[in-house]
């Protein structure tokens, strides 16, 4: 009996040492992991990645950038529908729980043990997943494991359960780069998460426990059995009831992958454009990470007027040039030609334009296999489509028999010649390169940016970051510089050879007309209308090359134009935003514009950071209406020429496109104030103008200057591009004039002697400030003068000092 007593006692020992030494272990060990822990309270800082969004002027999303794509909701902005689906899937005791469930940890546990699996299982609850994911590591271990538990039950000291279960939902990985639930509702559905279906809603619920075990297209029968379980859970937990989840696990599982790219709206070049704008503005972390909502400018429906416009024009300029031969071939088209041409690039934004491979060529024609799409999954499609050229698709290219233009195996572009016709055209990208863009006069919205013919195969955006020369479409700004000091539109200047000393050492300069035509005196108005060289080069000499370069400067053309008199035909370098900006600035009463993309531009907590409308309103912040005024915006832009002298060279821009480019503007039925440049050997061609909506710039020129044939011109090249722009772009809004500014006189006048005349066929109504109109009666005019009457003459533009050097 005493030996069983000393047993007991002993074991009785034992125990306790074992489980004061077991606690103290325990505690050692709880104190060492604690310790070690991250702290709990940075989520009550938590700010997760979130995509920024880029949408349209009407509100459409035009692009998307983020390093994780994600919509940050409130949990309060969400379904219970939703929240139901998410707590049967994952946690329906979530809101009892203090942060852990010992059950399931413990059936976890059984089930570890009892089995050899590599990944052990777990039985985190929401709470536990959010420690995971926010604070801790992803590793299997099972000290991991205790630190989530610990750190589950700080977070339920310190957060509520909403806020637990919001942080949850907006940060969980849905499989397919979405993060959170209003990212997956967009990406699995193109849905926002109000008008997700019960089907749809528990197939969501079922991702998060494995994304790609449950993939829409991979593992579809996985998925919807998934997806039938949480509703099953769904109806057993008292969320809904059993009929509406039988009808919903009948349910067809049907996904619609939603993809936002630019090029869906053809702003390739304004998107990028807008992303290089807000790197620099806030950095890329931000850009990528912040959340921001930014509403740009861009108009889509003219956006995809000014692409076809330009495209067109492109296309239209290439092909007159004859076919130049494919660059790429596929050496053979035996087998799967499909996969092979999957591997070439291609410009992902000119349909309707594809990618084909020609596949055989007969006297008929040329059979050509289609480039075939890639399906949700980024899976080449199995389906192989084929069409036909006959002769009139290669028309263009001036030949007659597509044998002669076409050889098996050569990778071309084809289109369409009708919907959902078998037989195409064949295309070509263009060697020439231009840009278009189109903003608002008042406000200097850009409307339209294209910056070249594809931005997917060349991001290069020719209407930003090409500087090229104007050519004539500076001598506005040179006129500008006249007119306000000392000159009428009626002035007369000498249309004459002239020859320029430069200095000792060097060969007299000699600016000639283009035309090698000299009109003799003639009005400002012929000069600009006629694009007289010389007579730009006499009033530029006159008013002073500094003067001149000022103006540049204040209509930003140009920062720092050399006073050389050779700048004054347009040899300086600008872009095209920067030269349409300033044609605006002659339409909207000589005020200053700021070019922007941007409307405004909201943080993450719907803050807005940036506005591009400085005007004050007075009267807008009333609440109710208490005969009072009408709310007037002031506007405090800066005026960078005289308003009457900015309508001045608008009315005579608008001579120049009535009587210069008759044939390119016959019916058009707008005012339109313009002018055509064309450089030196024809490197750059330009139109530059602006109705009262909208101005409008367009350039065209190769990338590596070089000449575009003796045959081109602005006019016969750019300006067409502007008017099937505009046509498009202001279809069915009313017509509207040109602003006439106080103080204005318009006056008859001969428009080529400048005299002033009874109103009748012949005359203009020219613009005149106060006290520089033409007398009543008017001396006769010169006549009968030649080119060696040139001195003589001198004085109707008295020689000023030369600045050219």
């Amino acid at each position: 009996m005493r030996f069983v007593l000393r047993f007991l006692g002993f074991a009785t020992a034992l125990a306790s040492l074992l489980l004061v030494s077991g606690s103290l272990t325990v505690g050692i060990l709880l104190w060492h992991l604690s310790a070690d822990l991250p702290d709990h309270a940075e989520l009550t800082r938590y700010e997760p990645a979130v995509t920024t969004r880029l949408h349209a002027a009407d509100g459409r999303i035009i692009a998307e950038y983020a390093r994780e794509n994600r919509l940050y909701l409130p949990l309060e902005a969400m379904p219970q529908r939703i929240v139901a689906a998410f707590l049967s899937a994952e946690d329906r005791h979530f809101y009892e729980h203090n942060g852990i469930d010992p059950k399931g940890i413990g059936r976890a546990l059984l089930a570890n043990l009892a089995s050899d699996a590599a990944r052990p299982q777990g039985a985190s609850t929401i709470t536990q997943q959010v420690a995971k994911n926010l604070l801790l590591s992803r590793e299997q271990t099972y000290s991991r494991k205790i630190k989530e538990i610990l750190l589950a039950f700080r977070i339920e000291e310190t957060f509520s359960k909403d806020r637990i279960l919001e942080l949850y939902l907006n940060e969980i990985y849905f499989g397919m780069g979405h993060y959170g639930i209003a990212a997956a509702a967009l990406g699995y559905f193109d849905k926002s998460v109000h008008e997700l279906s019960l089907t749809e809603a528990a197939y969501l619920a079922a991702l998060p426990k494995g994304p790609n075990n449950y993939h829409p297209f991979r593992q579809p029968e996985a998925a919807i059995a998934r997806r039938n379980w949480v509703l099953e859970r769904m109806a057993a937990n008292g969320y809904i009831g059993q009929e509406e989840a039988d009808v919903a696990t009948e349910e067809a599982f049907v996904v619609n992958l939603r993809s936002v790219s630019p090029h869906e709206t053809q702003a390739g070049y304004f998107a990028e454009e807008v992303r290089r704008e807000l790197a620099n503005r806030y950095g890329e972390a931000t850009l990528y990470e912040g959340g921001l909502s930014v509403r740009t400018t861009l108009d889509p429906t003219m956006q995809a007027a000014a692409r076809k416009s330009l495209v067109d024009g492109l296309v239209r300029f290439d092909e007159a040039r004859g076919w130049r031969g494919t660059e790429t071939r596929l050496a053979s088209v035996e087998g799967d030609w499909g996969v092979k041409l999957t591997e070439l690039p291609t410009c992902e934004d000119i349909r309707p334009w594809q990618q084909a491979v020609v596949l055989a060529v007969d006297a008929k024609g040329a059979r050509i296999g289609l480039r075939p799409d890639r399906d949700v999954t980024g899976a080449i499609e199995t389906a192989r489509r084929t069409g036909r050229i006959a002769s009139r698709g290669i028309r263009w290219s001036g030949q007659s028999r597509v044998s002669d233009v076409l050889r098996v195996g050569d990778i071309v572009h084809v289109e369409p010649i009708k919907k959902a016709s078998n037989e195409y055209r064949l295309r070509q990208v263009p060697e020439i390169s231009g840009a278009l863009v189109a903003l608002e006069p008042d406000t200097g919205r850009i409307r339209a940016m294209v910056g070249g013919f594809s931005s997917s195969q060349n991001e290069f955006n020719r209407v930003t970051q090409a500087w090229r020369q104007p050519g004539s479409t500076f001598k506005a700004l040179v006129y500008a510089a006249a007119l306000d000091n000392g000159y009428t539109p009626s002035s007369l200047v000498l249309d004459a050879p002239l020859s320029i000393d430069q200095g000792t050492g060097q060969a007299p300069w000699s600016p000639g007309n283009h035309n090698g035509r000299y009109d003799g005196p003639s009005t400002l108005r012929m000069g600009l209308e006629r694009s007289k060289n010389v007579m730009t080069v006499r009033l530029a000499r006159d008013v002073g090359m500094p003067l001149v370069s000022d103006y540049a400067r204040r209509l930003g053309v140009q920062d720092d134009l050399p006073p050389r008199l050779a700048m004054a035909l347009g040899a300086g370098e600008t872009t095209v935003l920067r030269m349409t900006s300033a044609y605006a600035m002659f339409v909207n009463g000589g005020r200053h514009v700021r070019p922007t993309l941007i409307e405004h531009i909201q943080n993450r907590h719907g803050k807005t950071i940036f506005r591009h409308d400085r005007r004050a309103c007075s009267g807008c912040a009333a609440l109710s209406w208490r005969n009072q005024g009408i709310p007037r915006l002031a506007d405090k832009a800066e005026q960078a020429i005289d308003p009457l002298t900015a309508y001045q060279v608008t009315s005579l821009l608008e001579g120049v496109v009535e009587r210069t480019l008759p044939k390119v503007f016959s019916g058009f039925g707008r005012p339109l104030a313009g002018k055509t440049g064309t450089t030196n050997d024809a490197k750059d061609l330009w139109f530059v103008g602006s109705t009262p909506e909208l101005a409008v710039g367009v350039f065209l020129g190769y990338d590596r200057p070089r000449s575009l044939g003796r045959s081109a011109y602005g006019s016969g090249h750019a300006a067409p591009i502007v008017r099937a722009f505009l046509e498009q772009a202001l279809a069915g809004k009313p017509r509207t004039a040109f602003r006439v500014p106080a103080g204005i006189k318009l006056i008859p006048v001969d428009p080529y002697t400048g005299d002033r005349s009874a109103l009748g066929a012949g005359t203009i109504l020219e613009a005149f400030k106060p006290g520089t109109e033409p007398p009543a009666t008017a001396l006769p005019p010169i006549s009968n003068w030649s080119p060696a009457d040139v001195p003589a003459r001198e004085a109707y533009a008295p020689p000023g000092p030369s600045y050219f050097r």
